[in-house]
């Protein structure tokens, strides 16, 4: 293939084509600038970012203060392993702990790590504090959990997408239909049940919404079955939903408490899992850990990013810009949008397949060609999460865009 000919954007896709895997199909986009709530394109062209990587950069792209103090760390010390202290480890430890209230913190890089993290530290306290027989500990998920690609993380899943041919899958996990609560509690009368970890709102599923009261309740029968409740707080938390932590809502404090993808402002890998004493002291020297995790680098970025959450008021406004374009997605007059739903600024709207079944995806290149970025998930369901530095006029001017987006779709489909 000539590649003198190709334009930018088709020459970096064409590299990714020849020399990655095949394990993403991303828009056919190749971004190279971003700050604030917009990104641009090798070619120029300027877009409003409604993924914020998954909701990664909560914070907006490239944040000056989260930039700042990465830039003052990564001149002086990076990483040392934990087989030495360094002098930032304990203060970001104190700093998290002291943020969201909790006895100790125990920090890895991915969200994925964090899910692993959690459920390791619930399976020991199973065993060393509940009195749960050798290896027959068991957790209970929600059916259409998503928390990562690795094994465990897979044998949780309900989705074959996820699963299929990469078997045999890990036991000791139950699935229990989200957001029912009779369903629960007949799986906690399990005695080897060690914890129930959930998504306050499930994200990858398409931003299922449960019944308000739903994690009250729950937590409340994990606590009347000494089953711990797990928190997987890596999409939803930092602010998103329009709160700090999407638990919030329901004055709830899980026993363990999962936080990534927003912790370092999209700069790098950073993720915790907090607790107890009781809990997380169960784990020995030795036990478990990540030749990265706690790097004196991530704490510094960590602690910038959690500092500009509070001191911009970022869930204020989540909660706000959330409202207004919830409003505005609902009055958009067309039969291809079937729902809206979502809290702060984690939404979705349902696609109802058009043109030779034609459904989300296609309106996700529409959009991108009239300058807002958002991708599908299963099929018919758009996930919009734009940072939460966003305007009033900038949401306005999104709304704007994806109503345009749909009337044109709808007269091509009249």
């Amino acid at each position: 293939m000539n590649t003198a000919t190709m334009s930018l954007t088709e020459y970096y896709i064409h590299l990714e084509h020849e020399h990655g895997a095949y394990n993403y199909k991303p828009l056919p986009v190749v971004l190279e600038r971003g700050e604030g709530v917009y990104v641009w394109d090798v070619e120029g062209k300027k877009y409003y970012d409604f993924l914020s990587a998954y909701s990664a950069v909560n914070q907006g792209h490239c944040h000056p203060e989260i930039v700042k103090a990465m830039i003052e760390q990564v001149g002086k010390l990076t990483l040392t392993s934990r087989a030495f202290h360094n002098n930032i480890l304990g203060e970001y430890e104190k700093y998290i702990c002291e943020y969201f209230g909790y006895d100790r913190v125990l920090p890895m890089n991915t969200g994925v790590e964090g899910g692993e993290t959690a459920l390791k530290l619930a399976r020991r306290w199973g065993y060393k504090i509940k009195g749960i027989p050798d290896n027959q500990a068991k957790v209970i998920f929600a059916e259409g959990n998503f928390w990562g690609r690795t094994i465990a993380a897979i044998s949780s899943s309900s989705d074959p997408g996820s699963y299929s041919g990469f078997g045999p899958l890990l036991s000791g996990y139950i699935n229990v239909p989200y957001n029912n609560l009779d369903a629960l509690r007949e799986a906690v009368k399990d005695p080897n049940v060690c914890a129930f970890m959930v998504e306050p709102i499930q994200g990858e599923a398409g931003v299922i919404v449960p019944d308000e009261g739903y994690l009250k309740a729950a937590y409340d029968i994990c606590k009347q079955a000494n089953v711990l409740f797990i928190a997987d707080e890596i999409q939803t938390g930092l602010a998103r939903t329009g709160k700090m932590l999407a638990c919030d809502y329901e004055d709830i404090k899980p026993d363990i408490l999962i936080l990534g993808k927003a912790l370092s402002g999209g700069l790098m890998p950073v993720s915790a899992v907090l607790a107890s004493d009781e809990i997380i002291l169960t784990i020995k020297p030795g036990e478990h850990g990540s030749t990265y995790g706690g790097n004196p680098l991530a704490c510094k970025v960590a602690m910038a990013a959690l500092k500009v959450l509070k001191d911009e008021n970022m869930a204020d406004n989540a909660y706000k810009m959330g409202e207004i374009l919830r409003n505005r997605l609902r009055n958009i007059k067309s039969d291809l949008i079937t729902t809206v739903r979502g809290k702060g600024l984690l939404n979705a709207i349902v696609i109802k397949p058009y043109d030779e079944d034609k459904t989300a995806y296609n309106v996700c290149l529409e959009l991108m060609k009239n300058g807002l970025l958002c991708k599908q998930t299963h099929g018919d369901i758009i996930r919009f999460a734009c940072p939460l530095t966003i305007t009033e006029e900038q949401i306005n001017e999104c709304a704007d865009i994806i109503e345009k987006t749909i009337f044109s779709l709808t007269t091509k489909l009249d």
